[in-house]
Formats: structure tokens, C-alpha cells, sequence
């Protein structure tokens, strides 16, 4: 007598059907889907309100001449001290010291001048301060 081993089945999943019921989803999606072109949507933006923002603060310019002169907003001071660059700052900026402070030095002015200026606006209490340069010459 000779017995036969019967052979076995592998464990695992068959994904055969399941490929089959995926197709047949997708052409069923296909099928029943229908597309329609808008030409634009209908959106309700939100809208901001408040109160009006100031107006930014004007800037006070002092201008730094190469021979080290210097002119407060287009004034020209009639010496190089401090405490005539002081009560110039002190007039133009009418005590609002919070007002943007641009010094504009030339290029070959001496550096102890754009100093004198930094530091008036130190003592005077100016926050806003910006340094810059231009060529000889400019205006």
C-alpha cells in the first residue's frame, strides 16, 4: 500500500478577488461620476475694521559736510560743537524725541564728527537712529 501525501496549501492571503473588486469600484466611480465646470465661487472674504494708524513720525536728518560742518534739516549750524548741534536737535525735533534720527555723513568727513553727532543724540535721548554715508559731492 503506498500513501500519497496530498499536497498542501500555502497559508496566505489570495489578492486575486480583491484586485477584482477594486476595478470594479473604480469603474463604478467612473461611471456614475459626473464633472461640471464652475466658472467662479462665490466667497464671502472677511473684513477688517479699527481705528486709523498714525501717520509715521517725520524724521529729523542731520547732514555731515567732509570738512565736518554740519546742517540740521537743510539748516546749516554756524559751529562745530556740541552744544550748538544739541539746541539744533533740541528746535527741530520739538522735544519728540522718538522721531526717526538719520545721520548722513560724507564719505571723507572725520569720524570724531559723525561721534559728535551720535553723541548729541545720545544726551538728547533720540531712539531711532540711523547712520549712513554718500559720496563726496552729492546732494
Amino acid at each position: 500500500m503506498q500513501f500519497r501525501r496530498q499536497s498542501q496549501e500555502q497559508d496566505g492571503v489570495n489578492l486575486t478577488p480583491l484586485i477584482d473588486v477594486v476595478f470594479l469600484l473604480l469603474i463604478f466611480f467612473m461611471v456614475s461620476t459626473t464633472f461640471t465646470k464652475e466658472s467662479h465661487l462665490k466667497l464671502n472674504l472677511p473684513e477688517a475694521s479699527g481705528p486709523q494708524a498714525e501717520a509715521p513720525p517725520s524724521t529729523v536728518e542731520i547732514l555731515i559736510n567732509a570738512d565736518g560742518s554740519y546742517s540740521v534739516d537743510g539748516r546749516a549750524l554756524i559751529n562745530k560743537k556740541l552744544a550748538t548741534l544739541k539746541s539744533a536737535l533740541s528746535e527741530v525735533s520739538a522735544g519728540e524725541y522718538n522721531r526717526p534720527l538719520i545721520i548722513t555723513a560724507d564719505a571723507t568727513a572725520e569720524h570724531q564728527a559723525v561721534v559728535r553727532a551720535m553723541d548729541a543724540a545720545g544726551q538728547l535721548g533720540f531712539v531711532h537712529l540711523s547712520i549712513t554715508t554718500r559720496q563726496p559731492g552729492e546732494q
